[in-house]
């Protein structure tokens, strides 16, 4: 099979824009599946090629590819090392990259001009609503192409194909579905930003971290086992903010927080003394206030408590909420408290 991309101009969305397009052609029976991606990386190298395995129904032994660097790790042509990512999902399937030596425009043929017939036929005079629905068009398209009489073939590619199938390795019993992992903290509105676009999570996740599992249609932000939320991806960047109902309750009709957070329950449970610290903390202070009180807490848990509250003592007499700051303090403090240098000379002066 030969696999490669090709920039094209599409009507989408009632504007013209330009798409990558990566198509996959099988070499005998000249069997053809393309897709439309605003940008192809590995990632979408990967959705690519797991579709038109799905659509041809196996795998060959060998994927021609140009040097590009989507898949190339190091050299070109027969020296051609891939991308250990690349390699693997290779591996699931069965088959390897091939790169074709520079220059040999020969050994592309068979995907390249599948190109302009796709930019001449299929592109040409249609308009697109979605992504879902130029990829939807661009698969139906693919089966009544397949399925028509071809004269530099004298033949029918799906007649040919017919053969050709026998010689494919079938797919595996599962085919895990292709992902990307990322790691994001929801910012004070209750959103997770990914490629410019913000999804929405439960405004009680402010301020943690949260995995995100982005894949072809959907985008899964777990915060742990028994929490997570499910959107419909964006394909593109466009600083869209997405926003399910649930994550929004009516205007007045939020959820009254009459407790305070665990952190600062467990900060007054150590050190009573700084409720009034804590109280102004969480009024001036300029981080998010579950942040803040996490940070003094961890705090009050490493460090010695004497100067522990001498920084504190200090920092509520001048207002300075700066937790960042309050804790050089406390480690100057701890410096000159715990870590007193002999400064009697490199043996001292022979007293214990």
């Amino acid at each position: 099979m030969q696999h490669d991309t090709s920039p094209h101009e599409v009507h989408l969305g009632g504007k013209r824009r330009k798409v990558q397009t990566a198509s996959a052609v099988l070499c005998y029976s000249r069997m053809l599946f393309f897709q439309l991606y605003p940008t192809f990386q590995r990632f979408d190298c990967k959705v690519f090629l797991t579709d038109a395995l799905g659509y041809l129904g196996g795998a060959p032994r060998r994927v021609m590819i140009d040097n590009t660097h989507v898949v190339v790790l190091r050299g070109t042509g027969r020296n051609m090392v891939p991308v250990p990512e690349m390699a693997a999902f290779a591996e699931r399937f069965g088959f390897s990259f091939v790169a074709h030596e520079l220059g040999d425009a020969n050994r592309s043929a068979r995907v390249e001009r599948p190109f302009w017939f796709i930019e001449n036929n299929f592109l040409a005079g249609r308009t697109f609503t979605s992504w879902e629905d130029l990829n939807l068009q661009a698969r139906q398209w693919c089966d009544r192409v397949n399925s028509t009489y071809k004269k530099h073939l004298r033949a029918v590619p799906r007649e040919l194909f017919a053969v050709e199938q026998m010689q494919l390795k079938p797919l595996p019993v599962w085919v895990p579905e292709v992902y990307r992992l990322h790691q994001r903290m929801v910012d004070v509105e209750g959103y997770v930003a990914l490629n410019t676009n913000r999804y929405s999570v439960p405004v009680s996740w402010i301020g943690r971290r949260v995995e995100v599992r982005e894949t072809k249609d959907k985008v899964e932000i777990q915060l742990d086992a028994r929490n997570l939320v499910a959107h419909g991806r964006i394909a593109e960047a466009q600083q869209q903010r997405i926003t399910l109902a649930q994550h929004r309750p009516p205007r007045g009709s939020g959820i009254k927080r009459s407790d305070p957070h665990p952190e600062e329950q467990l900060i007054l449970q150590a050190v009573p003394q700084l409720a009034d610290y804590v109280s102004a903390l969480k009024q001036r202070g300029r981080k998010v206030v579950a942040l803040a009180l996490r940070q003094l807490l961890r705090m009050i848990r490493e460090y010695p408590r004497e100067p522990l509250l001498s920084a504190l003592g200090e920092a509520a007499r001048y207002g300075l909420y700066d937790l960042d700051r309050l804790e050089r303090m406390i480690l100057r403090r701890v410096a000159h408290e715990y870590f007193l240098l002999d400064s009697g000379g490199e043996h001292g002066d022979g007293d214990d």
